[in-house]
């Protein structure tokens, strides 16, 4: 595949927009503050920024790709559209009955989440579709037109469709459908035989109504992002990142907005996976901390562990079950509220915490001088030394000590009764304890053992607290690649085209119909392809099977990687063992004499990537040239220490820096703590590893 060679790749951030513009000459990146009011004019400034930086015209510019957050924050701050959900008879409130699990075993006083549609909201059709896609009760005409007028009355923005079997056969949904676009062409309507067309109908229709309920606003952004580039001489196509970590079409993004759930991180875990396969690493733990949240992702054999569902907007302390499920593929990751512009407060036993809550770019941190008044972790990070405030973001933001100081010193200093510096030094043990016991859950629910992974770390916070999390982890090596404070930006720019068409056709293992399984696949292959072509025409591409499979009376299924071929009935033996080897890896045994059933299929469609160049590899070497000395405080030895500065630029391949270090850079600053030594490498990355451990 022949890529552009002009590229721009933009992440909106809760703090900060990042942009990294790839050309002839190599990669300009830059920061700026995000616009929540417009956030297409934050994009806007930041690619003029880094062209001038380029010295490239705008028209130059041959494709633009991005990833946001705005469908993520439009779900947890519930600003989507006003939604009308149309379901079967008899199903109208499993939305709100949801899987009846309680997400805390012992609290009384439990409430659960609010479905996205209230049940005012919520109408039924007399109609009924079985399992196998057998009509049992056809749909009539005149309930759909009794329909299309409650519709109407309701004047709604969008219509969200979720029949039962729908997966299965889908005429009832397009023939409601149908009807409701002919009487109402500018309605927004989804239905779950495109949008998910798999079994379970609680994460089938948690998933139309979340695409639904974001569509006219993600349609109305991504319209106006793409008028603003054009009018301001940026001709290119734009392209979005889905939450897969592949590239789309604006145009499939203004669709199916449900897909970029999680575009931004995902970015974040293409760029980490890149290292991995040019630094050899077969388990990596990549480590995304940017202004308002920390993403921890498991990354085995150069590729992000993924999945297909998803828990979006959790209410309740951020824990399992206690939000929405979503049938959806999405790069599985562990996200807090643990970023540069979370805020430290005092609970009600007086112990510092940090987060959920950000102060964002607006008004930012104490240290910004924009108005805020609660104290962050980066007004911590510069009341103990780790940040210069004349070299913040390049020297873009200039950061006031004395407002951090005033508002660490009053929020949570004077009400424990200690000096701003301990309660600093507090804020960042608790963020730093707070990621650590995320990642940590994280290796563990998967099965891993987290000391024998390699840490790497990107986003404008990560290279600050790396070290400290490594210690606490007890991981030996720490990368940290170049451009790792605008890393997800960068990663838009490494990821393939890619889509990902499911289907649910259920099958006992022991019936296998071959040809059933042919016909569906190929369905797929062409629903997946079209969607690539629009982005890659002429690229080679890859094709991923997955079929999801179970035994017979198990509540879920286990994801099993097949050979993409014609299926023949006899292949059923080979299937199963295939199946069994990927239980066994999950749970060490297989159960005998069980009946093993397959409920959904997935095929994932990719363009082909150049294979990337492998890092020349240095463990030790020759002392870089400190700009000066400085103070910082290390939270192992429990004191200040006396760190040599060194610009990142200094690190070249074969130099190194013992800690206690400060590596600065534009966009984010390295600290590497007294127990580490940063080593540069041939790629451009720093390899920070443990005093006293050998290769």
């Amino acid at each position: 595949m022949t890529l552009a060679s002009t590229r721009v790749g933009v992440d909106i951030g809760g703090t900060f927009t990042d942009v990294a513009l790839q050309h002839a000459n190599g990669l300009s990146t830059c920061k700026v503050l995000t616009n929540y009011t417009q956030p297409e004019q934050a994009i806007l400034d930041g690619i003029i920024l880094a062209a001038t930086q380029a010295g490239i015209a705008l028209g130059d510019i041959e494709q633009v790709i991005h990833g946001t957050t705005l469908v993520t924050n439009s779900l947890i701050e519930r600003r989507g559209a006003k939604l009308a959900f149309i379901t079967t008879e008899g199903f109208r409130d499993v939305i709100e009955m949801r899987s009846e699990n309680r997400f805390e075993q012992y609290d009384l006083n439990l409430s659960l989440p609010k479905p996205m549609v209230p049940r005012q909201d919520r109408f039924t059709l007399n109609e009924r579709i079985g399992a196998n896609g057998e009509v049992l009760l056809p749909l009539a005409q005149d309930e759909v037109d009794a329909m299309v007028q409650t519709v109407l009355a309701g004047d709604f923005d969008a219509v969200a469709i979720g029949l039962m079997h729908s997966y299965a056969n889908d005429s009832h949904e397009r023939q409601m459908a149908d009807a409701l676009r002919q009487a109402a062409p500018d309605l927004s309507i989804s239905i779950s035989s495109v949008i998910s067309p798999q079994m379970r109908e609680l994460p089938r229709f948690n998933t139309v109504i979340v695409n639904a309920y974001v569509q006219p606003q993600v349609a109305d952004y991504l319209g106006r992002l793409v008028a603003r580039l054009r009018d301001n001489g940026v001709t290119a196509p734009v392209f979005m990142l889905h939450s897969g970590g592949g590239l789309i079409s604006v145009e499939t993004a203004a669709e199916q907005p449900v897909r970029l759930l999680e575009s931004g991180p995902a970015g974040g875990a293409i760029f980490a996976a890149d290292f991995a396969r040019a630094h050899d690493l077969d388990k990596v733990l990549s480590f995304d901390m940017g202004g308002t949240t920390a993403k921890i992702c498991l990354i085995e054999d150069g590729a992000p562990k993924t999945a297909s569902t998803f828990e979006v907007a959790r209410t309740y302390r951020f824990k399992k079950g206690s939000g929405m499920t979503v049938s959806t593929p999405v790069v599985e990751m562990v996200e807090i509220g643990a970023g540069g512009g979370s805020i430290a407060s005092i609970d009600s036993m007086n112990r510092i915490q940090v987060g959920p809550r950000s102060a964002a770019s607006e008004p930012g941190p104490a240290c910004y001088g924009r108005g805020g008044e609660e104290p962050t972790v980066t007004d911590a990070n510069l009341l103990l030394g780790r940040l210069d405030p004349d070299n913040f973001a390049g020297g873009a933001i200039q950061l006031h000590a004395d407002a951090s100081d005033t508002a660490v010193a009053a929020k949570l200093g004077a009400p424990l009764g200690i000096q701003s510096s301990d309660a600093a030094f507090g804020v960042t043990e608790v963020v730093d304890e707070n990621m650590a016991n995320a990642a940590r859950v994280h290796t563990v629910e998967n099965g891993r053992d987290i000391e024998h992974f390699t840490m790497i770390g990107f986003g404008g916070g990560a290279p600050l607290h790396a070290c400290r999390l490594c210690e606490k982890l007890g991981i030996r090596d720490l990368i940290i690649p170049p451009g790792a404070g605008v890393g997800s930006a960068i990663g838009f720019l490494r990821a393939p085209f890619s889509y990902e068409a499911t289907r649910g056709l259920f099958q006992r293992l022991a019936a296998f119909d071959g040809a059933a399984v042919n016909a569906a696949l190929a369905e797929l292959e062409q629903e997946a392809r079209a969607f690539v072509e629009v982005g890659a025409k002429d690229a080679d591409t890859t094709s991923k099977l997955t079929a999801f499979m179970r035994y017979a009376g198990q509540g879920w299924e286990i994801p099993v990687a097949l050979p993409y071929k014609t299926f023949a009935d006899a292949d059923k033996s080979e299937i199963k063992d295939a199946f069994e080897e990927a239980y066994r890896v999950l749970f060490g045994r297989i159960i005998d004499g069980l009946a093993i059933e397959i409920t959904n299929w997935s095929l994932v469609v990719a363009s082909v990537l150049p294979e990337v160049d492998k890092a020349a590899r240095f463990d030790r070497g020759v002392a870089a040239n400190k700009r000066c000395t400085r103070q910082f405080y290390d939270a192992a030895l429990r004191k200040s220490v006396a760190a040599r500065e060194v610009e990142r630029q200094e690190m070249s391949a074969g130099k190194s820096v013992e800690g206690p270090a400060v590596i600065i850079e534009d966009e984010t600053t390295t600290i590497v703590t007294s127990a580490y030594t940063a080593i540069g490498q041939g790629d451009g990355s720093l390899l920070l590893r443990r005093k006293g451990d050998t290769v």
